[in-house]
């Protein structure tokens, strides 16, 4: 099965057939088969919620990461509280798949105690969309937020040139009823740089509004030459000012890299990047019953749904709610790969010495 997808043929493929291969991918690379199968189960995940530049997108820039040495295949993962409702991870220069799910398990757990937990992370590594840990609250009924450190540096600071803030994204997630759950993960600049690298990739040029070039301040909009430029931040100076302090929660506060201690992940193959994290889970029952809750929010996302439009637009898009369709449109119709994707894959297959992915039949 094919279709066209951002001007370029995409085959479909299942999400178990996708997690297959990326499993093998990790497994190859020396992760132990429950590390491998559970960051293959994440990484998918993002793509099945429509996380495109975050989920086997980077598989390829994993490998390279893991066979540089860049990352520890086997991390002894420690977890310290530090209060009633705190904890500390050491992520052990892990997969940031690993650090992240345990670190938010643990916010869970501090939160059932004492109605909140924060958990912050040091020593650990990319680990995908910044929604796919928010959401992991919501399973238990509780409210989601969660930043990182992004893994390079491509924003300056506000009026500045040089390339000293990452994308630093935040993700909160808020359990709904009947509706869809209010999950909203943005970067701090105009897109992430994942997107950049997509658009690079399938050889798309930059709408304006997304670079600027360093040397001249004007637009950039040849992805080629991202490295000529910085993202734009959201909202002017405000992007640029959250980024910052987003940085310093999950970063400094936890003693992890932030500024110029930055590792560019896409450069560098061998040097260990001391990510930081930070993740909250709220739980809801400690000021409303759940149920009420729940059907109060559900009450008032309907209300924003039904307001009235200005012209042009056929529908008032909430967050949240696209992540749901596109979970069970994909996990139905199977997560579309363009075709230069799928030809990087498959090279990393024959690298790995591994069965490409195009091997398999499409979504059958």
């Amino acid at each position: 099965m094919a279709d066209k997808g951002a001007g370029t043929e995409a085959r479909r493929f299942s999400a178990d057939t996708l997690t297959r291969f990326a499993t093998e991918a990790m497994r190859a690379c020396g992760l132990p088969q429950a590390d491998a199968a559970q960051v293959a189960d994440l990484i998918v995940e993002s793509d099945l919620n429509g996380a495109d530049a975050h989920g086997i997108f980077r598989i390829p820039q994993y490998v390279r990461r893991l066979r540089g040495g860049a990352v520890t295949t086997r991390p002894n993962i420690v977890v310290e509280r530090t209060g009633p409702g705190t904890a500390r991870v050491d992520g052990d220069n892990g997969m940031g798949h690993l650090v992240m799910h345990r670190a938010a398990t643990m916010a869970v757990e501090l939160a059932r105690e004492a109605g909140i937990g924060w958990v912050g992370v040091r020593r650990s590594n990319h680990a995908g969309p910044a929604s796919l840990y928010a959401s992991i609250p919501l399973a238990h009924g509780m409210i989601g937020m969660y930043s990182a450190v992004a893994s390079a540096n491509h924003m300056a600071v506000w009026g500045g040139s040089e390339p000293l803030l990452g994308t630093n994204p935040l993700a909160i997630a808020i359990p709904a009823g009947e509706e869809p759950p209010v999950v909203l993960d943005i970067a701090t600049t105009a897109v992430s740089y994942g997107t950049i690298k997509s658009y690079a990739l399938n050889g798309r040029q930059l709408p304006e509004g997304w670079m600027i070039e360093r040397a001249t301040g004007l637009p950039l909009t040849d992805p080629a030459r991202s490295d000529e430029g910085v993202l734009e931040p959201i909202g002017g100076y405000k992007g640029s000012g959250l980024a910052l302090v987003l940085g310093l929660l999950a970063g400094t506060l936890n003693g992890a890299a932030f500024g110029r201690e930055v590792v560019d992940f896409n450069a560098d193959s061998s040097t260990e990047t001391n990510t930081g994290h930070f993740i909250m889970a709220l739980d809801v029952a400690r000021f409303l019953p759940l149920p009420a809750f729940r059907a109060a929010v559900d009450a008032q996302l309907r209300s924003l749904r039904d307001t009235a439009r200005l012209p042009g637009v056929e529908a008032i898009r909430l967050p949240g709610a696209d992540r749901v369709r596109r979970y069970r449109e994909r996990s139905g119709a199977g997560v579309p790969v363009p075709a230069p994707l799928l030809a990087r894959l498959d090279g990393v297959a024959r690298e790995l010495a591994i069965a490409p992915l195009s091997l398999p039949a499409a979504v059958a």
